[in-house]
């Protein structure tokens, strides 16, 4: 199976700690966020967690502690935009996010690694040019670390047209126009592009409509094969794996505008207040009134060796 540790907030930033502590514990509740009173377990084992995945603005409090993940194989995103504190307002500056990046990529291989550069959105400040000149800087910076891109337009969820009132969808024309410039920096820095849940008529020569995190992106990554059950997508639109988040909303504290994992930040303060870092779940603790089952855990994996294992 694929443990995913980032679709609701951002662990290696700011829960490394409480994440450590559960790998030497070899287990995570998990809160059901539509029915609270249900808590999966899962044990994180390496028999039955073929890949952990991470998705991170701010990989470094992880990166002296990465020794502590080897006994399993693991997949990092590493999220870097090229906006302002206008719009992330906690997210550390890029180009020391950069430097991490490449940190990393050195310690766990740059098949492993993959640059995320969304939610992409257009305003007078953020134009078209300017992110064609901004991405161009990032992918030579990351030429080499990673042969990845995630780009994604951005969605207007409920809660980032409350939090993001200036917001606007991003015309297909703008899209065309950006994947066609990313399209030509990217194949100058030996990197595909993978758009997220986007339109199909974006598809160029090194350009795919796969979803961020496909079968094929994670074998190539960990030189394995995998046999992945049927509708295990994370989204019927795309073929991304991204499924059973530890996670939690509301928790993440980097305050991006766009966020649709945050209700507000009053609510994350809130919940960031009572994290224990000793305690198997991300917020608070077990209640009477809690129903634990635990997670069907399989390996996908084949076992056969990989061409990857002999390069």
């Amino acid at each position: 199976m694929i443990l995913n540790t980032g679709s609701r907030t951002d662990i290696p930033a700011y829960y490394s700690n409480w994440f450590l502590n559960r790998i030497k514990e070899g287990f995570v509740l998990v809160r059901n966020p539509y029915n609270p009173v249900q808590v999966t377990r899962y044990l994180l084992a390496p028999d039955v967690v073929d890949v952990m995945v991470f998705c991170t603005k701010n990989p470094v409090p992880m990166l002296e502690r990465i020794g502590e993940l080897s006994a399993f194989d693991t997949f990092w995103f590493v999220t870097i935009t090229p906006y302002g504190r206008d719009i992330e307002p906690f997210v550390p500056e890029k180009e020391g996010i950069l430097e991490a990046f490449c940190k990393l990529s050195e310690k766990v291989g740059a098949r492993r690694m993959s640059w995320r550069y969304d939610p992409v959105f257009v305003t007078e400040k953020y134009s078209v040019d300017f992110h064609i000149r901004q991405f161009e800087k990032m992918a030579g910076r990351l030429k080499g670390f990673t042969g990845q891109c995630v780009v994604s337009f951005i969605d207007l969820y409920e809660k980032t047209r409350r939090n993001f009132r200036q917001a606007r969808s991003v015309s297909f024309r703008e899209q065309e126009y950006l994947i066609d410039a990313f399209s030509e920096i990217a194949g100058k820095c030996g990197l595909q592009i993978h758009l997220c849940c986007e339109n199909t008529g974006l598809v160029r020569n090194n350009v795919d409509a796969l979803g961020c995190l496909s079968k094929e992106v994670l074998e190539a990554a960990i030189g394995c094969k995998l046999t992945v059950p049927k509708k295990k997508a994370a989204r019927a639109e795309c073929s991304c794996l991204l499924g059973a988040d530890i996670g939690a909303y509301n928790t993440c504290g980097h305050g991006c505008l766009y966020c649709y994992a945050n209700y507000d930040r009053k609510a994350v303060l809130d919940n960031m207040k009572i994290h224990d870092s000793a305690s198997p779940l991300l917020t608070g603790r077990l209640r009477a009134e809690d129903k634990v089952k635990d997670a069907v855990q399989t390996s996908w994996k084949d076992g056969q060796m990989s061409i990857f294992d002999m390069t």
